[in-house]
């Protein structure tokens, strides 16, 4: 099953809880949170708060990725303000078998997500230990990218793995992801597709989503 995780990084916030509805009465399955601190990405949004907010407005998933330093930091209070997922960069902590374990102990899924010139080899001992791996197919810190095609095949790559190794974690791309190339990311493996600018600011939502899951 093809899941929809539309990015609120580019709905209208003064109409927060108006826009996570209308995407989620519009077959999204997912809602994803972007979380910069401008350290470890060169951008700021939004942090608990938020999530809070969001949680209040709707029982979907809220899909919470932590674009910031020291995700050790945090995730017990964005597992308490009410994330469903979490998912931290590789590239943000040394330990990241043990975080991901953390996660998991709160009751929360765990994510792990890597950068367009990180390798998906490094994430080969943690497959078994997360629900999620994030292929960021833009550099993360800002909306609007096109996608780096380079990075289908890591998806492809990653896939592999996870087949090899007889674990199915969930594989989910962000990043300039529109109904135009999202066949060939499902194509080769991803099966949660991030999109913000392609569903929010469309003028038909339920239309997009269709055609991003492959069902027009």
């Amino acid at each position: 099953m093809i899941k929809i995780s539309p990015s609120v990084l580019a709905c209208d916030f003064a109409s927060f809880g108006n826009e996570i509805n209308k995407v989620t009465s519009c077959g999204a399955e997912y809602v994803h949170i972007d979380v910069m601190d401008g350290h470890f990405v060169p951008n700021i949004s939004f942090g608990i708060p938020v999530v809070e907010a969001a949680r209040r407005i709707t029982d979907a998933v809220l899909d919470v990725h932590l674009m910031i330093s020291e995700p050790e930091r945090y995730v017990e209070a964005f597992a308490k303000a009410g994330a469903d997922i979490i998912t931290f960069h590789y590239e943000a902590t040394n330990r990241p078998g043990e975080l991901a374990s953390r996660i998991r102990s709160l009751g929360v899924k765990a994510g792990i997500s890597v950068k367009p010139a990180t390798p998906v080899s490094v994430l080969e001992p943690l497959l078994k230990s997360v629900d999620l791996i994030l292929i960021m197919t833009v550099e993360p810190g800002f909306g609007g990218q096109k996608l780096n095609e380079s990075c289908i095949e890591k998806v492809r790559e990653i896939k592999k793995m996870c087949d090899m190794y007889s674990c199915s974690p969930e594989i989910e791309v962000d990043g300039g992801v529109t109904p135009d190339n999202a066949g060939v990311l499902i194509s080769a493996g991803a099966n949660v597709i991030v999109a913000g600018s392609a569903v929010f600011k469309s003028s038909d939502i339920p239309g997009t989503i269709k055609a991003l899951k492959g069902d027009l």
